[in-house]
């Protein structure tokens, strides 16, 4: 089993985390994260772990029983970007993690930095994703299978006749050559997903939770989820509540998305309004997200794993240091949190030790690498605390 454990050296009691370095340019992105967070003076032991295409002919599979292990133990993960192969049968390794250690809810703040590229400011958005049900539940059925065509059949058995719309004499039918997906929202994980979004708005000040559905269309799934919603917010009386259809959502956001505060959406809707959200805010190279469950926390870069870019020094380190930010949230450090993001925030402003993609023309030569600009958020970080 491939472990290292490193620790920082300054701080009270460390926090033992297990890390995920990933693969493409997970392992860059991951070990100046890894060392930016050591400057905050927070001390750590990293239980250091890789996954993804590279370990596959080692262990059989892209994501080992030993690191969920890991995860199960420490509680808490950091996790660098890992490529899902195509075509080998592997699910998505982000998938499983979710799932298997019931990780429901989905954070993905959005929010504008002075210096980056963006035809929007004072943006400050919380998207809040239902991980485990929808869409997303993995129930699905392929075209041209039996038991697609016993689905399809007894679906068709129970349509009621009354109800069923008919056009010039032609009744709606599922096609037999449709492959079909299954819609799973319960009470349960709306209600879970709902008061998580109403606790994270009360903590972190926020005033106000937009619920976003479809229930106009989709009244048993999305009329479930527009019902749990307004049951749990009469429950936040402190709270301003609304709620938006997902296609005004997405046209409010790019009109005045400096009206919106915390957004709760079920599984699929949320993950495309986050990025359109990124895409707002300067791109998935600002974003970082958490995967939070009762139990567990896995904190993480929204972007993909960029293979072609690996072992480059190129990409942008931010979404992945701000996930940082966010982990240190989760473990009570608000102190080094607010100063990480400071920091940040005054590397960007500057724009001198930046990666192309922070830079007005993506070829300027005085670009910086991924540990370059790492280097520059722990000299910020050095200077705001007066060393």
């Amino acid at each position: 089993m491939e472990k290292h454990s490193l620790e920082a050296s300054t701080g009270a009691t460390p926090y033992r985390i297990t890390v995920i370095r990933g693969d493409g340019t997970g392992p860059e992105l991951t070990d100046v994260t890894l060392k930016v967070l050591e400057a905050t003076g927070v001390r750590f032991v990293w239980d250091i772990f890789d996954a993804g295409e590279n370990i596959i002919e080692q262990y059989s599979e892209p994501l080992p029983d030993h690191v969920v292990q890991s995860i199960r133990k420490n509680k808490v993960c950091l996790k660098g970007p890992i490529t899902t192969p195509v075509g080998t049968g592997f699910r998505s390794i982000n998938v499983r993690l979710r799932r298997d250690l019931d990780c429901y809810a989905n954070v993905r703040p959005a929010k504008t930095y002075p210096g980056v590229r963006s035809r929007y400011d004072k943006i400050d958005l919380v998207i809040i994703r239902e991980n485990i049900e929808d869409l997303y539940a993995g129930i699905e059925f392929e075209m041209g299978k039996p038991e697609t065509a016993e689905l399809i059949a007894f679906i068709e058995s129970k349509i009621n006749p009354v109800r069923n719309d008919v056009s010039n004499g032609i009744k709606k039918r599922i096609r037999t050559d449709a492959g079909i997906s299954i819609k799973p929202i319960s009470v349960f994980g709306a209600e879970r997903i709902l008061r998580y979004a109403f606790d994270y708005a009360r903590a972190h000040g926020r005033k106000k939770v937009s619920a976003v559905h479809k229930a106009n269309i989709m009244k048993f799934t999305d009329g479930l989820f527009l019902a749990a919603a307004r049951r749990v917010a009469a429950e936040y009386p402190d709270i301003r509540f609304e709620d938006v259809i997902v296609d005004n959502m997405c046209m409010q956001l790019v009109q005045k998305p400096e009206l919106y505060d915390v957004l709760v959406c079920p599984n699929l809707y949320g993950d495309i309004i986050s990025d359109l959200a990124s895409g707002l805010v300067g791109g998935l190279g600002l974003t970082p997200g958490a995967n939070i469950g009762d139990d567990y926390a896995i904190f993480e870069a929204v972007h993909g794993s960029a293979p072609k870019y690996a072992g480059m020094n190129k990409v942008n380190p931010t979404a992945m240091i701000l996930a940082g930010k966010m982990m240190l949230e989760h473990l009570g450090e608000q102190d080094a949190a607010s100063a990480l993001e400071a920091a940040v925030a005054a590397v960007i402003k500057k724009g001198q030790d930046v990666t192309y993609d922070l830079k007005p023309n993506r070829e300027d030569p005085t670009a910086v690498g991924t540990r370059e600009m790492g280097q520059a958020v722990i000299r910020e970080l050095h200077r705001l605390e007066g060393r």
